[in-house]
């Protein structure tokens, strides 16, 4: 067996890997440990009773983290005219057509969030290549395949979350910042936690939410018991 790191033992130090903790000290666990030079993201992991390989078992959303992600988002919008100015007004980073098309298609990606008008999807849908493996082709489904760009542009900017499970059937995603206070993590992980209970597919049985658990970047997982995740 490897021996663990001086900086893996000490994070790891006071954590039962075998115990389910409530959230409040799951929180107060992981703020501790995150003792990294920069600011380390917080991340929340859960393992659903789904096997996306199955159409009806698949689990995709988004979700607007009541108190944002502490990251910048720079956010790309493909949309023409009227459409492209609102979007620009709105804040978006990169704003074009054929012109980003190209751009795209050549492999320069320098955004994080992909939105488009629904008259583009003819042009978009053929980037499929590009963005698909990076989770960012446009969707209706949640909420960037749109007409309101201005709309879609400001919830990506101020804290929209996608998630969409894995072979594996985990869904992640990262819900702050080792800065920000235990409140404003609770509520952003409870809001992840009901929008992703409220995305049971259909194909999905017995239990749900098996398990769950919250890390920093750097710092150890803790396991956290699934019913204090739970929005009140």
């Amino acid at each position: 067996m490897a021996k663990l790191s001086k900086r893996v033992a000490k994070v790891r130090e006071g954590v039962d890997r075998n115990k389910l903790y409530d959230l409040t000290s799951a929180i107060a666990m992981v703020k501790e440990r995150a003792v990294a030079k920069f600011d380390e993201t917080i991340e929340v992991a859960m393992n659903l009773g789904v096997d996306p390989r199955h159409a009806d078992q698949m689990v995709r959303g988004v979700v607007n983290l009541p108190n944002g992600t502490g990251r910048t988002v720079r956010v790309a919008v493909f949309a023409r005219g009227e459409k492209a100015e609102e979007a620009k007004k709105a804040g978006a980073d990169v704003v074009g057509a054929e012109d980003l098309f190209e751009i795209v298609n050549g492999g320069k990606i320098d955004f994080d969030r992909c939105i488009a008008t629904p008259d583009m999807m003819p042009l978009v849908g053929r980037l499929g290549k590009v963005l698909g493996p990076r989770g960012m082709m446009p969707n209706p489904k949640v909420g960037t395949v749109t007409t309101d760009v201005a709309a879609a542009v400001k919830a990506s900017k101020g804290g929209a979350v996608e998630f969409r499970v894995e072979k594996a059937g985990i869904v992640h995603a990262g819900v702050g910042k080792a800065s920000f206070d235990a409140k404003a993590l609770e509520e952003n992980i409870k809001a992840f936690a009901d929008a992703v209970t409220k995305a049971k597919p259909a194909g999905a049985k017995g239990e749900y939410v098996k398990r769950v658990a919250i890390s920093s970047t750097m710092g150890a997982g803790v396991k956290i018991d699934p019913s204090t995740v739970r929005p009140a």
